[in-house]
C-alpha cells in the first residue's frame, strides 16, 4: 500500500473510527484470545463498547502465536475496512529465552552481544505474533533506590546511547516489512523518567533544560538516529508539565527540532493521570492536552475515545491533528507489512522451533557470563573442583533469577545455581541449604545452614532481592539486603571458612554486611534463563569475569545520587589549600562510592604504562591520539575494558570531573602487552552551554585512561585551539 493509498484509506474512516485507531487496549478486551468475558466490568466502567473494540488500532499483552492469530482473525472480520491490529508487548530482555536484565547487559560493555540479545528476543516474539516492543528503555539513572534501574544500562549518557543503538539494531534489523523476525522498537520513557525525586517511581522530575539536554536526552536521540519507530511518553513531569501533555517536549523538541515523524504512545494510563497530576480538570481536558502535545496512541485509558469527537465538534481540537496521528499509525502498520500480511511473523510451528532453542539459550548463557561483575576476590575464586562446597542462601535453589519484565519467561525452566554447580563437579561435593528466606530466617534454617557449612571447604552464599523488590513500582529506601540475609552471612562468618557471596538483584546495593565479611563477591544481577550455568562457569573459572559496572555502588544510601561524572564544587575535598572541615564532604562516610563506575575484577591482573598523547594541542579539524600500553601481568588469559575519560578544565558552565568518551575491550594472554590507541576529536569535547548551544570551548583539557573511572592516574594535558 502506497502513501497515497493510506491517505485514501484515512479519508474513508469516520471520525469515530479514526479516534478508535488512537486507542490501545489490553488483550482480554479482544475476541479470539480465549480470555473474552473476563473484563466486562472494566469495559463498562471505561465506557468501551463493542463498536470501540472492533475499531481499536492496537492491542498489548497478547501471548503466543495461537492467541495473536485468533485475535487478529476475529478483529479483521469485524473491522469495516479490514484495518489490522498492531500487536505490542513488553519484550525487554527476552521473550521466553530470558537474557540478563538490561543493567546487567550494560555491564558487559559489549554492543554486539546486546544487539544479538535483542535480535533473538525479536525472533521469538515475532514468531509469537508481536509487532512492536516497548523497548529499549534508555533512561539515564543515578539513583539506585528507583526500582527500574534494572531496565536501564546505567549512569553514563555516552554508554547508554551506544546500547540504545545496539538494541534498536537488534530489534528492528534493516527491513521491517520483509524481515518477519524483527520488531518495531519503541524507545522510552521520554523524557528523564530516571530522575524522579527520591528514587520514587512515577515521581516529579525537576531539572534545568541544560541538564536534561546534556545528560538525559542523548540516549533517546541515539535510539531515534538508529531508526526507532516509536517513542513512549514518561509518567513524570518535565518542567512542571506531565510528559503526556507536554507540547514543548513532544511537538517542539521531538518532532520539530529532532524531526521524529513516527508514532508517540503514552505509557499505561498516563493521559488520564494528568488529572491527579493537577494539569487537567477532567478527562476531556486531558484528552485535549495530549492530542495537542502530539500523543498518537492512548494506552489503556479512554480520554480520547470518550471526548475527542466532542472536542473536534467544539473546535477545541482540529480534526487534522487526529488525521496526522492516525496516518502515522497506518504508516507504521504499512512499514510492518500488516496490510499485506496481517498475521506477519505469527507462526505456531516456527514459534515452537525458535522459542527456548538450544542456540538461544547458549547466547543467553554467554551474555550472562559477560554481564556478571566480580567486585571482590581475596584468592578464593575460582573454586577448585576438589573442594567441598556448602551452597547456602535463598537463591541456592531458586528459579527467581529472571528479573522483572520477563512475563513470558519460566522460573521453572531457569537454570538454578545448584544445578549449575552440579554440572561442574560430582554432586557429593555440594551440600545445599536454604539458610533463610528472602526476608525471614528460622532457627531451623540457620541450624541447617551451619551444619552444611561445618564440613565444607568453601561457603557459597546465594543472596539477593526477590524480583518483586525491583522493577516498576519497586522503589526501596533501604537498599541493603534484607536483614535476615545479613544475619545469615554474619553467622556463617563465625565458622572461619572462605566465603563467596553471589548476588542476584536488580539494582546497585549498599553491600555493608556482605562485602566486608565475604572473601569474594560476584554481582550476578538477574542473569536470566541460563543464570545458574553462567555463574557456575565463572565460579569454577571456566570463564574469566569481564563485566564492569555501569552504575556506581553507593557506600551508603545517604550519598545517593552518587555518580562518577559529578561536578567538583568550589570547596572540593582534598584540594591543596582546603581546610579539613570546610569542604564539600560527609563527616561520617566517604564522598566516593563503594565501587565506582567502570569497576570490575578479573582472575588475572592488568598493568597500564607508557600513556602518551600524540600532540599537546588539538584543532577543530585535527584530532589527537591517546595511546597506553596494557599488559596482562597475571597467570591466565583475560579481557580488559580500557576506558578513556576527559575533563574540561574551565568551561563556560561547570564541567564534570571526568566523562567517558571511548573504550576498547582487549584480550591478552599472560605476559602479553598491547598498545591501545584512541582517537579523540573536537566534537567529543562539545557540551551544552548556558544558551543551550552545543559547542566546545578552546582551552585546556585532561585525558585519563584506566580500568575504571577512579583508577586513572594523573592524566595527560592538551589544549583545544580554535
Amino acid at each position: 500500500m502506497t502513501d497515497q493509498q493510506l491517505i485514501a484509506l484515512l479519508k474513508e474512516l469516520t471520525l469515530e473510527e479514526k479516534i478508535a485507531q488512537l486507542l490501545q487496549l489490553a488483550a482480554p478486551f479482544f475476541e479470539g484470545t480465549g480470555t473474552e468475558g473476563q473484563i466486562t466490568g472494566p469495559m463498562a466502567s471505561m465506557g468501551i463498547t463493542e463498536d470501540t473494540i472492533k475499531n481499536t488500532g492496537s492491542v498489548l499483552g497478547l501471548s503466543g502465536a495461537k492467541e495473536t492469530i485468533g485475535a487478529q482473525e476475529a478483529h479483521l472480520k469485524k473491522n469495516r475496512l479490514g484495518i489490522p491490529l498492531l500487536v505490542m508487548a513488553d519484550i525487554i530482555h527476552g521473550y521466553k529465552t530470558i537474557f540478563p536484565v538490561p543493567l546487567a547487559i550494560g555491564c558487559s560493555w559489549d554492543m554486539e552481544a546486546a544487539e544479538k540479545s535483542a535480535e533473538i528476543a525479536a525472533a521469538e516474539a515475532s514468531a509469537a505474533g508481536v509487532h512492536v516492543t516497548f523497548s529499549p528503555m534508555v533512561d539515564l539513572v543515578r539513583d539506585p533506590r528507583w526500582g527500574r534501574v534494572m531496565e536501564t544500562t546505567g549512569e553514563d549518557p555516552y554508554l547508554n546511547g551506544e546500547f540504545a543503538r545496539a538494541f534498536v539494531r537488534g530489534f528492528q534489523g534493516k527491513d521491517l516489512k520483509n524481515d518477519l523476525t524483527r520488531l518495531a522498537a519503541c524507545v522510552k520513557h521520554f523524557a528523564a523518567y530516571g530522575a524522579g525525586e527520591g528514587g520514587r517511581d512515577y515521581n516529579t522530575v525537576d531539572m534545568s533544560e541544560r541538564q536534561m539536554r546534556e545528560y538525559y536526552l542523548p540516549a533517546y536521540k541515539a535510539a531515534l538516529d538508529e531508526g526507532a519507530e516509536l517513542v513512549m511518553t514518561a509518567f513524570n513531569t518535565v518542567d512542571g508539565i506531565p510528559a503526556a501533555g507536554n507540547k514543548r517536549l513532544m511537538r517542539d523538541l521531538l518532532r520539530m527540532e529532532w524531526g521524529f515523524d513516527g508514532v508517540v504512545i503514552s505509557d499505561w494510563g498516563a493521559v488520564k493521570e494528568m488529572i491527579p497530576h493537577g494539569v487537567a480538570a477532567d478527562e476531556a481536558e486531558a484528552a485535549c492536552k495530549a492530542i495537542l502535545a502530539g500523543v498518537d496512541i492512548e494506552m489503556m485509558t479512554t480520554c480520547y475515545e470518550n471526548h475527542l469527537k466532542q472536542l473536534v465538534e467544539s473546535g477545541d481540537v482540529a480534526e487534522t491533528l487526529i488525521d496526522e496521528a492516525v496516518l502515522r499509525i497506518l504508516q507504521l502498520k504499512q512499514k510492518l507489512g500488516l496490510f499485506d500480511n496481517p498475521y506477519r511473523g505469527a507462526n505456531i510451528e516456527r514459534e515452537r522451533e525458535l522459542v527456548m532453542s538450544t542456540e538461544h539459550r547458549q547466547a543467553a548463557r554467554e551474555l550472562a557470563v559477560k554481564s556478571c561483575v566480580l567486585l571482590k576476590n581475596e584468592a578464593v575464586l575460582p573454586l577448585k573442583t576438589t573442594q567441598k562446597i556448602a551452597l547456602i542462601g535463598p537463591f541456592a535453589r531458586n528459579g527467581d533469577i529472571l528479573g522483572p519484565w520477563s512475563w513470558m519467561g519460566s522460573k521453572d525452566e531457569a537454570v538454578q545455581l545448584y544445578d549449575g554447580l552440579k554440572s561442574k563437579v560430582d554432586a557429593s561435593l555440594i551440600v545445599a541449604a536454604q539458610g533463610s528466606d528472602i526476608a525471614h530466617m528460622t532457627e531451623e534454617q540457620l541450624e541447617e545452614a551451619l551444619e552444611a557449612a561445618r564440613d565444607a571447604d568453601v561457603i557459597v552464599l546465594a543472596l539477593g532481592e526477590h524480583s518483586d523488590m525491583s522493577g516498576e513500582a519497586g522503589s526501596r529506601a533501604d537498599i541493603r539486603l534484607p536483614q535476615a540475609q545479613l544475619d545469615l552471612t554474619a553467622k556463617l562468618k563465625t565458622l572461619g571458612k572462605p566465603m563467596v557471596a553471589v548476588l542476584f538483584n536488580g539494582r546497585p546495593l549498599d553491600l555493608h554486611g556482605v562485602y566486608d565479611l565475604a572473601d569474594a563477591v560476584l554481582e550476578a544481577w538477574y542473569p536470566g534463563t541460563e543464570g545458574g550455568a553462567a555463574v557456575a562457569d565463572l565460579l569454577y573459572g571456566d570463564s574469566n569475569p569481564t563485566g564492569r559496572l555501569t552504575m556506581s555502588f553507593p557506600f551508603a544510601v545517604g550519598q545517593v545520587p552518587v555518580y562518577y561524572n559529578h561536578f567538583n564544587t568550589g570547596r572540593p575535598q582534598g584540594a591543596p589549600d582546603a581546610q579539613v572541615r570546610y569542604v564539600s564532604q560527609y563527616l561520617d562516610i566517604p564522598n566516593e562510592p563503594l565501587y565506582p563506575f567502570g569497576y570490575g575484577l578479573s582472575y588475572t591482573t592488568f598493568a597500564y604504562s607508557k600513556a602518551a598523547i600524540s600532540s599537546p594541542s588539538m584543532t577543530m579539524d585535527q584530532p589527537i591520539t591517546v595511546t597506553v600500553k596494557v599488559t596482562n601481568t597475571g597467570t591466565r588469559g583475560g579481557e580488559e575494558v580500557v576506558q578513556l575519560y576527559v575533563r574540561d578544565i574551565a568551561g563556560e558552565v561547570v564541567r564534570p570531573v571526568k566523562e567517558l568518551k571511548a573504550f576498547h575491550k582487549v584480550s591478552l594472554q599472560p605476559g602479553e602487552s598491547r598498545d591501545v590507541t584512541f582517537e579523540l576529536k573536537e566534537e567529543q569535547l562539545r557540551y551544552h552551554h548556558s544558551d543551550l548551544s552545543l559547542r566546545s570551548d578552546a582551552g585546556e583539557f585532561t585525558v585519563y585512561v584506566g580500568p575504571n573511572s577512579r583508577d586513572v592516574g594523573q592524566g595527560l594535558s592538551f589544549k583545544l585551539i580554535k
